[in-house]
């Protein structure tokens, strides 16, 4: 044996930090010979179990090892890539004939206690532990420290703060030496924007143009709103690149970029980018022959490609014409093969010749063979059962390939409302040629469908409670099933809703219920509520109720919608039932022309709508969203034997007169009580006549009322179109406009006092006595630009129209919270009768807001509007209003 000692040591880098790792002797032994391994036991404070390191490291009892040797030195390489220890040695214990003992003594690489972060707000720390996976215990190396360290220096630099520094310090956690406590200190600076980019060599357009085309990078500008000036690396080589597009796109094929400088002035913390161009001659499209197509004739391709011969050349189209990959539906060739099956199919533009300034084209096509969807499945739906999402795909197993029905079936699945839009994610699986097979399988990630909405309020008067429970992905099925209450039993994607309000003055409770699938088999949609309200009297000047004149609804509907094939199966014909009965009890407001008696409403509505927006529902992007519906009610009139004529003349000597006896009108004494008529002449009102023969119970006026609208009747139409154009990434134009009209079948009847349109404000109705609709339109008061009668009370209108432009951007899509600004230009008016109606005579305004969805709440908002013109009884424009929107419609 040797009697020195021993001592090998070994250096590796260790997820970036180099450890210093030894083998040395601690008894005599011999260098380089064989022994059998009797034992390796763990030394130093670690905490992890003895024999889990031992089995790590690859060394086993009863091993043949060499000392020193590969076994020993393949241990530690072993121990080093697990990233767990700053140091790993080796010791010979002791040696028995044959056999030795060995001592691994290692030192743990510290853990992390806490973290934090200096020079940033609080709201983004939580943001950056996420990102960075910071957690309590998670092992501190010098990896750990340098990708943080990257990824907040990226981070801000994206968001224009180009000189972001970070430093990060660890110090041991004085209650536990083995752990450290993270400082990281953020100094982000000032952000570095972009002083000016010009261009050098541009004749065939303008410095204005080519900055235009650079979407992402932009010089400082003031009015600027939606993008600033901060400079991305990344994004400013793909703004290069759309540079050289805007010159393809005029006809300049050879356009190129010869340099390009960015230069930083430290000084004023700004950049300064110069780009030099060579334009090159401009071309034009030749002969387009097409090759290989044996589907399609060349006709029908020379259709979707819709360039002709002698047209400027604009590489750019002729790219999206062939393949758009901006729009997964666009009208291009690549589509026109995938939409029948031609996954496999491959389309290439070749320039052939170029003679002077013109360029023909060869499109080769090469179709491959039909593919058909083999295995289709849905992996991530952890509450929704598999068959309400099953029925909604348009892509199963045998049918011919379809991009169409793949991109048709990501809307239909965003469109349910359980799952994130923005995370479903189409897989292709398995596809083989050969076979001419493909498989599906859609991720999704669901996100919480029902809503709760819980507030309290002071209007009109006196405290409102709001209690709303909505369960959007509601099991009736599983009512009786206790295992599957988490709370409730959810899965089948039906609807539940209860809604509870209340205050001094009055009540309100619904509840109503709706089954997508009704039958299980079709697309047919069956809906049911039922509600009743209870309202009392109430003096808005004395805040006092009087609960003995009460006014009250009970309101039943049931109705079926179903989705048609033809003329596309966009479109949807709903069908509805309703019963209103109205029960009013000394109950004399002005908003009714009787205080006592009863009223009932039974209508038939029919309505056909078409929406093909999506996927978001949230924030649609695309599409367009029509409907146009008529509500009607039978025509008592015809069969009822009422002349309405004679009971309009009874109805005008409705007025007792209450003041003292006098002499009379024409010629005729006036008492206490006598009937009398008014009329009014040149602008002024008076009685004129007085009538005693009127004067029994049943030309009272309330009588007379009661039997006019003892059943109410009328027709009711409205027309809404609404449209969602995609302007610029993710800046989104809506367009919408609205038309509604109530008429009457017996004009000697007239138009009901219920179910008319008021105009004005949020949109919002805490609660609807007499069937009314609250229209939105921001910038003035609610229900200020509805008709009034002479006594100046709202009587509501039966016509009116509304237009509409709102520009959307989205803040953050996630699943946890949608968020969206938006800026709308919106007018429009209402009117007693079609007779006053005028088209262009309309109340405009214009604002900004914002918008809030959370699943569990609702859509939340606010807006700040400004009215441009006069609402009735102002001179002047209205001026600024701020609307609060809870639960609106997307």
């Amino acid at each position: 044996m040797l009697q020195k000692r021993i001592q090998i040591v070994f250096t590796l880098l260790l997820l970036g930090s180099f450890s210093q790792i030894k083998a040395q002797e601690r008894v005599p032994f011999d260098q380089g010979k064989k022994y059998i391994l009797a034992k390796v036991s763990v030394v130093g404070k670690i905490s992890f179990n003895e024999q889990t390191v031992v089995t790590f490291s690859g060394l086993q009892k009863g091993q043949e090892i060499t000392v020193p040797g590969e076994e020993i030195s393949g241990a530690i390489k072993k121990l080093g890539k697990l990233g767990l220890f700053d140091e790993i040695a080796f010791y010979v214990n002791k040696v028995e004939n044959d056999s030795i003992y060995l001592d691994l003594d290692i030192v743990e690489l510290p853990k992390l206690n806490e973290v934090k972060f200096v020079g940033i707000k609080k709201s983004k720390v939580e943001g950056l532990i996420k990102d960075n996976n910071l957690t309590k215990n998670k092992i501190v190396n010098e990896n750990l420290i340098t990708t943080t360290k990257n990824y907040i220096e990226n981070k801000y630099k994206k968001e224009g703060f180009y000189n972001t520094k970070v430093t990060i310090t660890n110090t041991p956690d004085t209650i536990n030496g083995h752990q450290v406590n993270m400082l990281v200190r953020i100094d982000k600076g000032d952000k570095v924007k972009i002083s000016s980019i010009d261009f050098i060599g541009n004749k065939q357009l303008t410095g204005n143009q080519l900055r235009a085309a650079m979407k992402d990078t932009k010089q400082k500008n003031v009015l600027r709103i939606l993008k600033s000036s901060k400079f991305i690396p990344e994004k400013y080589k793909t703004d290069l690149e759309k540079v050289v597009a805007a010159y393809k796109e005029k006809g300049y094929r050879d356009a190129r970029i010869i340099y390009d400088s960015v230069k930083y002035n430290k000084d004023k913390n700004m950049l300064a980018i110069k780009i030099k161009m060579e334009e090159g001659n401009k071309y034009y499209f030749g002969n387009i022959k097409f090759l290989g197509n044996t589907v399609y004739s060349d006709q029908l391709l020379n259709r979707y490609l819709g360039i002709k011969k002698g047209e400027t050349y604009n590489g750019v189209l002729l790219e999206k014409r062939i393949a758009d990959k901006s729009k997964p539906d666009a009208e291009d060739i690549t589509n026109l093969y995938q939409n029948n099956g031609y996954l496999f199919s491959n389309i290439n533009a070749v320039e052939v010749k170029t003679v002077n300034d013109t360029i023909d084209f060869e499109i080769r096509v090469t179709e491959g063979p039909i593919a058909y969807f083999n295995k289709i499945s849905v992996v991530g739906n952890d509450k929704t059962n598999d068959h309400v999402i099953y029925r909604e795909l348009r892509t199963k197993p045998g049918e011919k390939y379809s991009k169409e029905q793949l991109v048709r079936t990501i809307r239909e699945i965003g469109q349910l409302g359980f799952f994130d839009p923005e995370a479903i994610d189409p897989k292709f699986k398995n596809v083989d040629a050969g076979a001419g097979t493909v498989d599906i399988e859609y991720h999704v990630v669901e996100k919480g469908s029902s809503q709760v909405e819980l507030q309290g309020g002071y209007g009109g008067g006196g405290f409102i409670g709001t209690l709303g429970l909505s369960f959007n992905n509601f099991s009736a099925r599983n009512l009786f099933n206790k295992e599957s209450y988490k709370p409730l039993p959810m899965g089948d994607g039906q609807k539940v809703a209860l809604r509870l309000q209340g205050s001094t003055y009055f009540q309100t409770y619904s509840l109503s219920f709706s089954e997508p699938w009704f039958g299980g088999k079709k697309p047919v949609q069956f809906s049911s509520s039922i509600s009743y309200s209870k309202q009392f009297l109430n003096n808005y000047v004395t805040r006092t109720v009087d609960k003995s004149k009460s006014f009250n609804i009970l309101t039943l509907q049931v109705g079926l919608a179903k989705r048609l094939t033809v003329p596309d199966d966009y479109f949807v014909l709903s069908q509805s039932l309703s019963y209103q009965h109205y029960d009013l009890n000394n109950y004399y407001t002005g908003l009714f022309t009787f205080g006592n008696g009863a009223s009932r409403n039974l209508a038939y509505t029919i309505g056909l709508s078409r929406s093909n927006k999506g996927v978001n529902p949230i924030f649609p992007t695309y599409g367009s969203d029509f409907s146009i519906s008529a509500k009607v009610t039978p025509p008592y009139s015809l069969f009822n034997g009422i002349n309405y004529g004679d009971l309009q003349n009874q109805k005008e000597y409705k007025s007792q007169y209450t003041g003292t006896p006098t002499s009379g009108i024409d010629g005729k004494p006036l008492n206490t009580g006598d009937y009398v008529k008014t009329e009014t002449i040149n602008g002024t009102s008076g009685m004129v006549s007085v009538g005693s023969d009127y004067a029994s119970a049943d030309t009272d006026q309330g009588k007379v009322d009661q039997k006019k609208y003892n059943w109410l009747e009328y027709y009711k139409v409205k027309f809404k179109a609404d449209w969602y154009t995609k302007l610029y990434g993710k800046l989104v134009l809506r367009t919408l406009t609205e038309f509604g009209f109530l008429g009457a079948y017996d004009q000697s009847r007239g138009v009901v006092p219920f179910e008319r349109f008021y105009l004005g404000g949020d949109g919002m109705a805490n609660y609807s006595m007499d069937g009314r609709e609250t229209i939105q339109l921001r910038g003035y008061e609610n229900n200020s630009l509805t008709p009034v009668n002479a006594s100046g009370q709202q009587i509501g209108a039966t016509i009116y129209n509304k237009f509409s432009m709102e520009l959307r951007y989205p803040i953050t899509l996630k699943a946890s919270a949608s968020i969206y600004a938006l800026a709308f230009l919106e007018a429009g008016s209402s009117y007693p009768t079609f007779k006053d109606y005028n088209p262009f005579d309309l109340n405009r305004s214009a604002g900004v807001g914002l918008r809030v969805f959370m699943p569990a709440f609702g859509l939340l908002g606010i807006d700040w509007g400004y009215g441009f013109d006069p609402q009735p009884g102002e001179t002047k424009a209205h001026g600024k209003e701020i609307h609060f929107i809870i639960g609106q419609q997307f």
